[in-house]
């Protein structure tokens, strides 16, 4: 067994859930086992991308985690960083 935890975080609350799991045991596995669909329920465990330490993972389904890993679940971004990086620099741009 495998001991993991799962996280995930919106503005106004975050989680992070312990779970064991058995080896050979995958990033959607632990997500699913953790229960935090139920806590967040805007969270679809099989679509959402996921991370290990910040760190994207391309295929959840199919990576296998390490004792101690912590698989994060990203939320969608809400703006293009590039477009974000435009706007702030319009913004700054017009204040000088």
């Amino acid at each position: 067994m495998l001991r993991v935890e799962v996280a995930y975080a919106r503005p106004d609350r975050q989680e992070i859930i312990s779970v064991q799991v058995p080896d050979g045991a995958t990033a959607v596995d632990a997500a699913r086992l953790s229960g935090i669909a139920a806590i967040f329920p805007e969270i679809d465990v099989d679509s959402i991308n996921m991370g290990i330490f910040g760190k994207v993972i391309k295929k959840p389904s199919d990576h296998e985690l390490r004792d101690g890993d912590r698989v994060e679940l990203y939320r969608p971004l809400q703006i293009d960083p590039k477009q974000a990086r435009l706007n702030r620099a319009k913004k700054k741009s017009v204040a000088d």
